[in-house]
């Protein structure tokens, strides 16, 4: 489930980047769910032409995912197969980051490469031709082999990979299997993966082709898809058939060419394991990031297909290898990689001479999320509050009122010694008093969960146990998606402020205009890095 604000969010890029018709049909999916072709014109009430058009971007732009399923016909109607559409939040939020992006390929590899990826940033699908025409039009660069290399170079860093198929199906149970075979296995597939879930799996290339650029491999690949259709029993034929509906209509010109898109996944990960190092650095120190970064880069390979939380199990050779070939590791011996790896709390195993080492990651990134909670929490109401809730985070259980007051303000030995004195009952009260208005504030804002006790039926008396929310980091994001869209809102009213401005020529602009203008862009540098350090945060909590 998307949260309100990262809904408006979305929508609130798809309307800068691709317009307000584009956002109408992308909120309408967001909010409803996958729907079809018929459903989005009903609901968002716009022509179908409209509709498909928007969808015919949106897909272009590898926001929106189609897919085709089997349907039971009503009244004794044989199957039919429809066409559903879903919207890809992430993508779409992927769309602010493209100077993260950018500047690890500008890098990495450089502005030929950079020049390439920023065309697949802007046009969301490109074939190769289409690449060299427009490097060609930009660059005035007509060499093929440079284009081809820097593409080579992009998909060995995995930067850029095949689009996926354009309308997947998704098939129904083995028709041979009885009934009550098909039901368990549908029960247990549906408990694995939801009905999106399988259509994105079924729509991604095969590992094998994902990142090879051999023309004459995707000769093969169609002369394959061609004699696979004409050989394919008469059944599937006709579902093939009724698939070529939305398909064709969305895509009417669409040719058999391969088509390259922007890799995400391997830009989160890459922006993961920064976040993990830089975390560590500051908690723990640098030689203990330095190591974490090794690990991470030599376990890179497990986390092709999805985020692991543990490292796979490494040697110490490997590690030390790997840590001396980094900035700062080099006079590290296997002492000091050692004492890092103890306090990173790695799990290690030792057969014979050999000494292996596995991290939790998923554990580092629980603590950086908790610190950047309790961050927010000092901002937002102060060290006092900071305090409570960093008990009750680090201790993950829930305490008393005067339990949290006697841990987090004033020690014990002086409750005690304020008994003796003549007004220690009104301080004991005053304190107390503040302890409730930080917990009652912090409870109103869905931070802690308050639970009433009563001691006992004779005694009846009353008191009160706080512990942080279960579902606090869903409403943490969602205020950070709140920030992210207000930072995006006022970026442009400055840009809409500033638009007569802006147009005019670069020699017209003295004086005060000149003034102004550089005020202008003292703004946006303050309101676009905050919010790419505000998305570091929204990362934390959303893709690491």
């Amino acid at each position: 489930m998307v949260s309100p604000h990262g809904i408006q969010l979305a929508v609130h890029l798809i309307s800068s980047f691709y317009g307000d018709l584009c956002s109408k049909v992308c909120e309408c999916l967001l909010r409803r769910g996958t729907l079809t072709l018929a459903l989005l014109i009903w609901y968002t009430e716009l022509t179908k032409e409209n509709v498909i058009d928007c969808l015919r971007v949106l897909i272009h732009q590898n926001c929106v995912q189609a897919f085709a399923i089997e349907q039971e016909g009503a009244f004794d109607e044989a199957p039919r197969i429809v066409t559903q559409y879903m919207a890809l939040f992430r993508n779409i939020i992927h769309k602010y980051r493209a100077p993260k992006f950018m500047q690890i390929v500008s890098e990495e590899l450089g502005n030929d490469c950079l020049e390439i990826f920023q065309g697949l940033i802007q046009h969301g699908r490109l074939s190769i031709n289409q690449i060299i025409d427009r490097n060609e039009q930009t660059a005035g660069s007509s060499d093929v082999h440079v284009v081809r290399e820097s593409l080579s170079r992009l998909l060995s860093a995995r930067f850029i990979e095949r689009c996926p198929a354009p309308e997947p199906f998704l098939a129904p149970p083995y028709e041979e299997e009885t009934p009550a075979k098909r039901r368990a296995k549908s029960a247990k597939l549906a408990g694995e993966q939801t009905m999106e879930q399988r259509a994105l799996a079924a729509a991604a290339p095969i590992d094998s082709m994902r990142f090879v650029m051999e023309r004459e491999m995707d000769d093969i690949s169609e002369e394959k898809g061609e004699e696979s259709t004409n050989s394919m029993p008469l059944g599937e034929k006709r579902k093939q058939d009724v698939l070529r509906s939305d398909e064709d209509v969305l895509d009417a010109n669409r040719k058999k060419e391969v088509l390259w898109r922007v890799n995400f996944e391997e830009f989160v990960c890459r922006l993961r394991h920064k976040g993990c190092t830089s975390c560590v650095k500051t908690r723990i120190n640098d030689e203990a990031g330095i190591v974490l970064s090794a690990i991470l880069e030599l376990s890179r390979h497990s986390e092709a297909q999805q985020k692991v939380e543990k490292s796979d199990y490494l040697s110490i050779n490997a590690i030390y290898d790997k840590v001396i070939k980094k900035e700062g590791g080099l006079g590290m011996d296997f002492d000091r990689i050692r004492s890092s790896l103890a306090q990173l709390g790695c799990q290690s195993i030792t057969t014979g001479p050999h000494e292996s080492y596995s991290i939790d990651i998923n554990g580092i990134i629980e603590m950086a999320q908790i610190e950047e909670a309790e961050s927010v929490v000092l901002r937002k109401y102060g060290r006092e509050a900071y305090r409570i809730f960093r008990l009750l985070s680090k201790g993950g259980r829930a305490l008393e009122t005067y339990k949290i007051a006697e841990t987090t303000f004033v020690e014990k030995d002086d409750i005690l010694n304020r008994k003796e004195e003549k007004n220690g009952v009104q301080n004991q009260k005053k304190e107390k008093n503040g302890i409730l208005k930080v917990l009652f504030s912090l409870w109103k804002d869905d931070y802690l969960h308050k639970e009433n006790v009563t001691t006992s039926a004779a005694e009846r008396s009353l008191f009160c146990l706080w512990k942080v929310k279960e579902a606090l980091w869903e409403d943490v994001l969602d205020d950070m998606y709140h920030a992210a869209l207000n930072l995006r809102l006022r970026i442009a009213h400055e840009q809409d402020q500033a638009k007569e401005l802006l147009q005019l020529p670069r020699e017209k602009i003295v004086g005060e205009l000149e003034k102004k203008y550089k005020l202008l862009g003292r703004v946006r540098v303050i309101l676009e890095s905050s919010l790419m350090n505000l998305d570091d945060a929204i990362m934390l909590f959303n893709e690491f």
